[in-house]
């Protein structure tokens, strides 16, 4: 399948701004928060964390007492945390994803992700059926089931999580079946090299995406033009939500390149979601995917940005570290490194400071963290570009 799922994909940038601009609008109006004029006005507007939806929702079950309308089911994910789900056209917008990796009319995609409670199943079936692809809705385990259905039926295409489809194919192989997947839709779950290694040598094309419960697809791998073999550089911002990349414990942007945490606005007028900070770190990488499509690309998975760690008995927390940087206009990062020495927790603190006088840092590293610790200076740019600001470097085997 060639082509693009849609114009949205192929929009220019300043089309894409007015338009999500407009939708984001739309949504504010329905949270009854007032308009924006321009796309960098989000940043100033509260992140929305899932622990105060979680609060929210025990206080006014299911959803918290967000404006939630045509909710045709309700799934259930840690927490509890409870969604919404749609059945309207690609609700989750995953066919996107799924037209990316060429899946549509002709193929049969075995959707290996549950489908009790949580809404991973739903999501994938969604989206396979917004490309008119067939399902068989698989779920997880009895795997020599899954092989025979696989064999039976024709299979073409793998949803799940990344490991899964090993499983299927290594038990295949001990039952002497041979199967016709070509391509996997994984999720759910890291894609290491070397497994998306040894599905290209079997003949599969395997491309992940990041999607979430609450705001459905976020970004996705699409195919290399200019290197079919070669795995995807970054991945493509979904067309349906509008991803920031904050300093972890703030809302504040960070530059380009830089990891932080990802903040998503979900444009789906059945769910606004604004400012969701899914917990997850990444970076936004320069330039346009080679693909053709236009929007923003990100790194993909990079961690979690939920760094809280206990020192000396005491929680040191990311909006900790950001409330010190914010006490010194001479301070550009800060990063609190955890370690043991003897049989006691000890804690440095690296600040990027141009000048600056160190007994300051040092009353202020005591107030805002409420411990005491070596505090370091460091040169600007050199602390590692991750996303952390809380390092516990303490063994724990």
């Amino acid at each position: 399948m060639t082509g693009f799922y849609d114009t949205l994909e192929t929009r220019s940038a300043d089309a894409r701004a007015a338009d999500l601009l407009q939708a984001l609008n739309a949504q504010l109006a329905a949270c009854d928060m007032a308009p924006i004029s321009d796309l960098s006005d989000l940043a100033g507007l509260p992140v929305f964390r899932k622990s105060e939806l979680v609060e929210k929702q025990a206080a006014h079950p299911p959803f918290g007492g967000l404006p939630v309308q045509n909710a045709a089911h309700v799934f259930q994910s840690p927490g509890p945390i409870y969604e919404p789900g749609g059945i309207s056209h690609d609700w989750w917008r995953i066919g996107r994803f799924l037209h990316a990796l060429g899946v549509g009319p002709d193929d049969i995609v075995q959707n290996c992700f549950a489908y009790h409670l949580t809404p991973a199943g739903m999501i994938f079936e969604s989206g396979a059926r917004a490309v008119g692809a067939a399902v068989l809705p698989a779920g997880i385990g009895q795997t020599e089931l899954q092989v025979r259905a696989a064999k039976d039926v024709g299979t073409t295409v793998y949803a799940g999580t990344p490991d899964y489809l090993k499983v299927i194919l290594d038990k295949a192989e001990e039952m002497g079946e041979r199967l016709r997947i070509t391509r996997a839709a994984v999720g759910g779950g890291a894609l290491f090299p070397s497994l998306r290694q040894e599905y290209a040598d079997r003949g599969i094309t395997c491309l992940q995406n990041y999607a979430t419960a609450d705001l459905g697809n976020v970004a996705y791998e699409t195919p290399n033009p200019d290197s079919p073999t070669s795995p995807p550089v970054g991945m493509i911002v979904d067309e349906g939500v509008i991803v920031e990349i904050v300093r972890p414990g703030t809302g504040d942007p960070v530059p380009e390149g830089e990891v932080g945490e990802v903040v998503v606005t979900a444009l789906n007028p059945d769910y606004p979601l604004i400012r969701f900070a899914t917990g997850d770190l990444s970076a936004v990488l320069p330039g346009q995917s080679p693909c053709g499509r236009t929007n923003m690309r990100i790194k993909g998975w990079m961690g979690r940005a939920d760094q809280t760690t206990k020192i000396k008995g005491m929680f040191v927390r990311p909006e900790q570290v950001a409330d010190l940087v914010a006490r010194h206009a001479e301070i550009g990062k800060a990063r609190v490194i955890a370690t043991r020495e003897g049989e006691m927790d000890a804690m440095t603190v690296q600040i990027e400071a141009t000048g600056g006088d160190t007994a300051a840092f040092e009353a202020s590293v005591a107030e805002t963290l409420k411990l005491k610790g070596r505090v370091e200076i460091v040169a600007p740019g050199s602390l590692p570009n991750d996303g952390k600001v809380i390092d516990d470097q303490r063994s724990y085997d």
